[in-house]
Formats: C-alpha cells, structure tokens, sequence
C-alpha cells in the first residue's frame, strides 16, 4: 500500500506544496512545530533515508537546503532545523522547521494551530521565493 507521501506526490491527497522538481516534492506539514515547518521527500518511496542512494541522498539534502533557504526567506528565523526521524511514516523525509530556539525542534510537544488559508497563503509564498534561488 502507497505511503501517504507517494498518495500525495501522485496528487489523491492534497498538499500546500513549495517546491517540486522531477525527483522530490517539499510541502508544509499540516501538523507544524512552527510556521514554515515543511517536509521535504524524494518523489520514489523509499522506506528509510538511508537506504537511499549516495546520489540520491546528497540530491535530497541538495534539495531540502535550497527548500530551506526559501523558507528562511519569509518565515522570520534564526535557523532552519533538519530533523530525520523516520518513524511516522514509512517514506523517507526531511523535516525542515524554523526555528528561535533548540526548544522550537521539540516533536513531543505537539504541534501549533494554522488554518488551511494560512497554510495555502504561507506556501505560495515560499514557493515563489524557491523559484528565485
């Protein structure tokens, strides 16, 4: 059965993606830690991200960094973190989340309130700031 990533990169579920190439596809999670946490994935379903090609996973990192410094162009930041966890879903992922301090990382704390429209706003401006890098 196609992970729920693959079911979103073949477009049965909707997605506030921010950037798209042939190989990867970022979007806003909907469930975020902070404003403009996105994942970033590798559009084969690959389980882990480390059964990922050498090619492949330095194009993925390439990719999420890019991702990245989009983000930090309209999320205000001191950084953008990377987190690998893996566990949630059986589909290799980057988590990309800005942050203000070590604690904003925390995925135990739950995550915070964003409505569809800001999510929807949020990424078409992330999205037109990856296009310019």
């Amino acid at each position: 059965m196609p992970s729920i990533f693959t079911r979103i990169v073949q477009g049965e579920i909707p997605a506030y993606k921010i950037a798209e190439t042939e190989d990867f596809l970022a979007f806003l999670d909907i469930r975020p830690l902070a404003i403009g946490h996105a994942l970033a994935i590798p559009k084969k379903e690959v389980d882990y991200l480390f059964d990922l090609e050498d090619e492949q996973l330095a194009a993925l990192m390439a990719f999420a960094k890019r991702v990245a410094k989009a983000i930090q162009a309209v999320v205000p930041c001191k950084r953008i973190g990377v987190s690998v966890i893996g566990l949630e879903v059986p589909h290799a992922h980057v988590h990309l989340v800005p942050l203000q301090k070590v604690g904003d990382m925390n995925f135990s704390k739950g995550p915070i309130s964003v409505s569809a429209e800001e999510l929807k706003e949020l990424a078409a401006r992330i999205h037109e700031k990856y296009l310019q890098h």
